[in-house]
């Protein structure tokens, strides 16, 4: 089973929390600035103040703390000297592929890592849920568990757990995994959500769910303030 190769640390106490008061500005880059969370987290640290390098094949923003920067994530020289000629603070990876592609994630996790670790950068991943624990089973990984994960998106999980292995066994050691919970879509931006670190978050009925306004939100708030955990994970907040 997956869950025997990897060995995360123990579960922390789950948080509420929301936008974090004003932080330094930072210059962050996003790749993967195009898709449905690369998109949403540009927006999010555009709109707190902060510049962003928005990175991706074809990306346009007419933000005016947004600058487009066209990369092709499968060129590790690209990528170095994107993250290189910016003084990126932090670099947010956000990229996936559907069908999903195993071996371009790996590949552009790495190729993220070994730049930001001759660059001194701080490396935030956005992942997937199929690396955290299920709830009530702490030995068995969501992309094991078939109440969470059915058959068809078990690639998928699968190839978000190798990327945590991938995270985990890099030199460089200033990263953090952000796993979403079971459900990620476009939704309201309500600014509060539940923190966890490496089990799903589920409601009491058992849903577990962010909208990616949201996912964003979290995202910038560990930017801004960074904690100690390498792997965490966010859900909706009750009443939010």
């Amino acid at each position: 089973m997956l869950a025997a190769q990897l060995n995360p640390p123990k579960e922390k106490p789950v948080t509420t929390r929301g936008t974090t008061p004003m932080s330094p500005r930072l210059t962050i880059a996003v790749l993967g600035a195009t898709g449905m969370v690369g998109s949403r987290v540009t927006a999010e640290a555009a709109a707190r103040g902060h510049r962003v390098l928005a990175l991706s094949r074809k990306p346009t923003s007419e933000h005016p703390n947004v600058t487009p920067v066209p990369v092709d994530a499968n060129d590790p020289d690209a990528v170095h000297e994107a993250l290189a000629g910016s003084g990126a603070d932090a670099a947010v990876l956000t990229v996936r592929t559907h069908p999903v592609d195993e071996d371009f994630l790996l590949g552009t996790t790495r190729t993220v890592l070994d730049a930001a670790a001759r660059l001194g950068t701080r490396v935030l991943v956005i992942g997937g849920a199929g690396a955290l624990r299920s709830p009530g089973a702490p030995d068995v990984l969501v992309a094991d568990n078939p109440d969470y994960v059915p058959a068809q998106w078990q690639p998928v999980a699968a190839a978000g757990v190798a990327q945590l292995r991938t995270c985990r066994t890099h030199p460089h050691t200033d990263w953090v995994y952000l796993s979403p919970p079971a459900l990620l879509e476009p939704g309201p931006r309500t600014a509060r959500y539940r923190r966890g670190t490496t089990t799903l978050l589920t409601t009491p009925d058992g849903r577990s769910w962010i909208s990616a306004e949201d996912l964003a939100v979290a995202a910038v708030d560990e930017l801004e303030t960074p904690g100690r955990d390498h792997h965490i994970t966010v859900a909706h907040a009750a009443g939010a």
